[in-house]
């Protein structure tokens, strides 16, 4: 799905585009959760607030970063100077990098195509000094969103068993398909009471799929309702930093672990 030209080394450098139909699914977390997991596994991680509208990941962490991606579009600075720490950073276990974003920038929402593409290709430069970069990109499905899952190897799309979580996620999908036919975004199933309701919904979104789109999509993983994931908003921090025993973080963890290992849920 990678198409900024940027070279590739397949050792280094994977792209993981997290995104959402609607806000409020929880996408924000989950893209934070899965840097801190990836990170546990041994992965130095990359995670960049994709919202050039709404960002948040720097206010959901805590942090008071120097510098922001608007820093990089306006030629300021190099997309690697805009970094900062979380958790310990990169070079430690459990830590990873930050690219935070510009909360209410209508100009970084607006951005051209010229410096979509620019944006585009300073992130797969720079992902080749990680194992991992994680972009949470904003709800929705508007131009930039969909350039930045095009920059991705790999695209999860957070839903939950909201009606409008379903068809707004099923925008999302085809929009970006209409843009790369081959496009094969996995599924993840936040916020679940249970698992029969994570199911059901899943089974109505591949269904819908399956007769708009002919396109069959493939459950990665399911996170469990968990009142600990609140909690670690509140307190500014990852989920599984705050309780690492709860459900939550153990189903990130092993989103996580399947996604590493190239294994989606069956």
């Amino acid at each position: 799905m990678k198409i900024a030209s940027a070279p590739q080394d397949r050792s280094a450098g994977r792209i993981l585009a997290i995104a959402s139909g609607k806000g409020g699914v929880g996408k924000t977390m989950l893209s934070i959760g899965m840097a801190r997991a990836f990170s546990q596994m041994g992965e130095r991680c990359l995670l960049m607030d994709g919202d050039l509208g709404m960002a948040n990941i720097d206010v959901q962490l805590g942090l008071q970063p120097n510098s922001d991606i608007s820093s990089v579009i306006n030629g300021r600075i190099a997309i690697a100077d805009a970094t900062c720490p979380a958790m310990g950073g990169a070079t430690q276990k459990g830590g990873f990098d930050v690219i935070s974003g510009r909360s209410g920038s209508g100009a970084l929402a607006n951005l051209s195509g010229p410096g979509l593409t620019k944006l585009a290709t300073g992130v797969a430069a720079l992902s080749l000094s990680y194992d991992r970069a994680i972009l949470d990109l904003a709800a929705g499905a508007d131009r930039a969103t969909i350039r930045l899952a095009l920059t991705a190897d790999d695209v999860v799309i957070v839903l939950n068993d909201e009606p409008t979580s379903l068809t707004d996620a099923y925008a999302f999908v085809k929009t970006l398909r209409l843009h790369d036919d081959g496009a094969s975004p996995l599924v993840v199933i936040n916020n679940a009471p249970d698992m029969n309701a994570a199911n059901e919904a899943f089974g109505a979104f591949r269904k819908t799929c399956e007769a708009f789109l002919s396109f069959t999509p493939t459950l990665a993983g399911i996170i469990r309702r968990d009142p600990t994931v609140p909690a670690a908003i509140r307190a500014q921090t990852a989920v599984s930093l705050r309780a690492p025993q709860c459900e939550a973080a153990k189903d990130i963890q092993s989103l996580a672990g399947s996604l590493a290992r190239g294994k989606q849920a069956a």
